[in-house]
């Protein structure tokens, strides 16, 4: 069956996969996509086959048509990198507006018959107010969190400045 995205690395290329292969300092997955290119090179590589080369590299021949795919298309960085998501993972449960809201909540008043707030009180208010629809307290922490390093350097950054 005839290939169809060939591999066709010139010199430039070939010393720089060589050279990443043999300092063995980047991350794993780059040194496997550069020993694959090296070896299905049809040009002055050993023209392995999908399969060959999926078998020597422990990975599926699917996989190396995508590397095979993504090298011709989109060049070597591609190639050895990894595929960048097209969209984030996951929208943010709480936008730069329902942060600034739940930080002044929690510099108010606690409910009646509380000393203070609670992380799970704040989620359940957050809730109440109908501003999400659910939020753990785990992610009330990191946004006061974040929002209390961001106020410690800001701090810092007038601590540190000359008077004149």
């Amino acid at each position: 069956m005839k290939k169809k995205y060939l591999v066709h690395l010139t010199p430039e290329e070939r010393e720089q996969l060589t050279e990443l292969v043999s300092k063995g300092k980047a991350a794993a997955y780059k040194i496997k996509h550069a020993n694959v290119l090296l070896n299905v090179d049809a040009h002055q590589g050993p023209n392995w086959s999908d399969e060959q080369a999926a078998e020597a590299f422990s990975c599926a021949p699917r996989t190396i048509f995508s590397l095979r795919q993504r090298f011709v298309e989109q060049g070597l960085e591609a190639a050895v990198g990894r595929k960048k998501q097209d969209r984030p993972s996951r929208e943010p449960i709480l936008d730069d507006e329902k942060e600034a809201r739940l930080i002044q909540l929690a510099g108010s008043e606690p409910p009646p018959g509380q000393a203070r707030w609670t992380l799970r009180l704040l989620a359940s208010e957050l809730v109440a107010l109908g501003m999400v629809e659910s939020i753990s307290p785990p992610t009330v922490m990191r946004v006061l969190k974040k929002q209390a390093e961001a106020e410690s350097v800001d701090r810092l950054g007038d601590s540190t400045r000359a008077k004149c």
